[in-house]
């Protein structure tokens, strides 16, 4: 091309867009920047503070024209007879020109189907839209960063690749979405970023990325551009280790406070893959489920105060490592659960709260957006934008990282509108009901589209009430029906078995409906029986010291307790440390105190919870029918003198031979001599044999056995045979048809 004639000193545009421009609160950048044609030719504008000189070159550099100053701004100008479709700015800023290329020539990198599906609230995966996303554009490598703000005066990208100026990089509005984008040239992976927001009220913030996959550590504030992970594609063998009649027992983990390095130190994750993987599969167990990984600035929500939602901790590592984590967890064979916080968020000034100048994620009526309990905002779930960007998130983690399920916190606090408030402080919602309706149609549709998208996966509700339909299908439509879960804890479970355990054992005859009233619910949906961190914090007490009696008495009862626990129907979780009996409760800022298990009590029953996740795994009778009333029966339920549950477990209706388990459980320091016990007849040639002992001497009892167990031509409890044995104090023991070695995983 021949050079072009030195462009005229006008194209300026008028004064009051000028000073918009220098002042950043202009909300149409691209009606001004970059080049604007006419029938006189082209204008060439752009805005670079701090700039000497500025020149237009072609894509081979060579120079086209100078640009002239406005003067008293930062915006250059040149009006062209024409000017070719790619160029580049030579710019001199006081060390010499250097060639850049100039994000206004760029048209939107967002596709209108993208920005359509955005605005209606049905991209399934918004993530990949919104964010920053390295790209390369005709040959010109960038990053393009997208964020909703739809109330917004003006956008801008700030950050390491342009000085952290909000009057560099302002975006591009797509006002029936509400998105702004901008493609800019240059910025790449690693770069630190955040939005400079103008919003309707007037006030400047700069905000965290909500879709940023990466975040700095706190007290830093910045989002990390960095590129999505790979797909992970679905496994089918992990999905039927998710499954609902598959053994399923859950290590929960903080992951900052499991093990400290020795110097105090989080461990990173690749030390983590390195020592905890190793331990939660040696121990038995076959999920870990993890406190919240999402970034989050304040170190004692221990993640329950999220403000990065697709971004793992800089705690620990970078998202890839956290990756690699999940990866050596599969590898071993462990499932990976996330606790995953959509009832509320913080108010942090960089956070959600307030993004646009408005409401914008919460509600703005403080009696339907602000949680009293917790000193946070709630999410508007009646709004599609909100809706998809949780619905979004879920999908990234089970999808991109691989995580077999999520553990959705609070969700009694969702369901209900009047959750922890007074009269006058909640309103009803348009049937005059304290049902949180818009809250049921998100988890309904949360549910469904993991159920559709990612069979297989995981979905698990923290919901204390007794909210009907938690685990049963929603329509659809998400207008009725079920709330769509897997599973659901069962607190009501947890606070019996819990308050029983801490009374006297003498107290605990007039207290025998604390035990077994969970079996009257215990089919009425998917139910996992939770004992986590919630139970060894706040001034609780840790578990074993919950317990009655001397030391002997509080580990013994609590031996007793865990065979019950995982004698009783339901998927089983254990916060971690409660494996072993820490003294003292749950402290996130130190790690476990593992020198204990020099002790022999605490060595003990961290064996027994080894041996009862290997008896659980190898034994269907103990997980087939968690679900299902034909696997479970009664055996003895009345015996309140003694402190005494006894129950079978079927892996099928009318089963036998290995497919039968019986459980006994005695809560009584006592040795019960020659109790009779009505159970079910054996087919010819079979006998009892001992499964698991809670007393056994190998886990710190004090090796009372039950004796031979003979079967009788004695009816008893409804049986026409029965057996004598001996009940040893404060136990548990499982009996199974055949020769299983006693106290061996069978």
């Amino acid at each position: 091309m021949p050079p072009v004639a030195r462009g005229t000193p006008h194209g300026a545009p008028d004064p009051a867009t000028v000073q918009a421009l220098q002042n950043a609160e202009h909300g149409d950048p691209f009606s001004v920047l970059g080049p604007h044609t006419d029938r006189e030719g082209t204008a060439l504008r752009v805005l670079l503070p701090g700039a000497r000189q500025v020149a237009v070159t072609d894509a081979e550099d060579r120079w086209l024209a100078d640009l002239a100053q406005v003067p008293g701004s930062d915006l250059w100008c040149v009006k062209l007879p024409r000017l070719p479709g790619t160029y580049r700015l030579r710019v001199d800023w006081g060390q010499g020109p250097v060639t850049m290329e100039d994000a206004y020539r760029f048209d939107s990198q967002l596709r209108g189907a993208e920005l359509w599906w955005l605005a209606e609230g049905t991209h399934l995966r918004p993530y990949e839209a919104l964010g920053a996303h390295p790209l390369v554009v005709e040959g010109v490598a960038g990053v393009r960063f997208a964020v909703w703000a739809p109330s917004a005066m003006r956008v801008s990208v700030v950050g390491s690749f342009n000085q952290w100026d909000g009057r560099r990089h302002p975006m591009r509005l797509h006002p029936g979405a509400g998105i702004w984008d901008l493609f800019v040239p240059h910025a790449a992976e690693g770069d630190y970023y955040r939005f400079e927001v103008l919003g309707r009220d007037g006030v400047m913030r700069q905000k965290a990325d909500p879709y940023a996959n990466r975040a700095e550590l706190r007290p830093g504030t910045a989002c990390i551009v960095q590129r999505l992970p790979a797909g992970v594609p679905h496994d089918a063998a992990r999905a039927q280790a998710n499954a609902l009649d598959a053994p399923i027992s859950i290590y929960e983990v903080h992951l900052g406070s499991w093990r400290r390095g020795p110097d105090g130190r989080w461990l990173s994750y690749t030390e983590l893959a390195e020592q905890l993987i190793p331990y939660a599969v040696e121990m038995g167990f076959t999920h870990l489920e993890l406190l919240p990984v999402q970034e989050h600035p304040f170190d004692a929500s221990w993640g329950y105060q999220p403000v990065g939602l697709f971004a793992p901790t800089a705690r620990f590592g970078r998202p890839e490592e956290f990756k690699a984590f999940v990866d050596a967890a599969h590898a071993a064979g462990l499932g990976v659960i996330l606790d995953w916080v959509p009832a509320h968020f913080p108010t942090d000034e960089h956070g959600l709260a307030w993004f646009d100048g408005t409401c914008l994620y919460e509600h703005q009526d403080k009696r339907e957006g602000y949680h009293p309990d917790w000193n946070t905002l709630i999410y508007n779930y009646g709004r599609v934008e909100v809706r998809n960007f949780l619905i979004g998130n879920a999908l990234y983690w089970i999808e991109r990282f691989g995580i077999d399920g999520l553990r959705v916190d609070a969700v009694a606090s969702m369901l209900y509108r009047d959750y922890s408030r007074r009269e006058g402080e909640w309103i009803p919602n348009r049937w005059g009901g304290r049902e949180n309706l818009e809250a049921i149609e998100f988890l309904r549709r949360l549910n469904r589209t993991i159920g559709i998208e990612r069979p297989g996966a995981m979905m698990i509700a923290e919901e204390s009430t007794a909210f009907p339909g938690v685990t049963k299908p929603p329509s659809d439509d998400a207008q009725s029906g079920g709330l769509g879960f897997h599973f659901k804890w069962n607190m009501g479970w947890m606070n019996d078995t819990l308050r029983y355990l801490a009374r006297e054992p003498i107290h605990r005859r007039w207290h025998q409906d604390e035990l077994r009233f969970s079996l009257m619910y215990a089919f009425s949906e998917n139910f996992m029986l939770p004992l986590s961190h919630d139970e060894v914090v706040h001034g609780k007490g840790s578990l074993v010291a919950k317990m009655p009696g001397d030391t002997w008495q509080r580990f013994a009862t609590l031996r007793a307790a865990y065979g019950w626990m995982w004698g009783h129907p339901g998927k089983k979780l254990l916060f971690m440390g409660n494996e072993f009996g820490p003294w003292e409760e749950w402290n996130a800022e130190t790690g476990l105190p593992w020198q204990l298990l020099a002790h022999a009590p605490h060595a003990g029953l961290q064996r027994l919870v080894r041996d009862l996740n290997l008896v659980l795994r190898h034994h269907p009778a103990l997980h087939r029918l968690d679900h299902d009333s034909a696997g479970f029966q009664w055996l003895r339920h009345d015996d309140a003198a003694h402190s005494v549950l006894a129950c079978e477990r079927r892996a099928a209706p009318g089963a036998s031979d290995g497919q039968r388990v019986v459980v006994i459980a005695h809560f009584t320091p006592d040795v019960a001599h020659g109790y009779r016990l009505g159970l079910p007849p054996l087919p010819a040639g079979q006998r009892w044999t001992l499964l698991i002992n809670t007393d056994d001497v190998v886990y710190g009892g004090s090796g009372v056995s039950p004796g031979p167990l003979v079967v009788e031509d004695v009816p008893s409890d409804g049986w026409p045979t029965s057996v004598r044995l001996t009940l040893p104090p404060l136990a548990t023991v499982m009996l199974v048809p055949g020769d299983v070695a006693q106290g061996g995983a069978g």
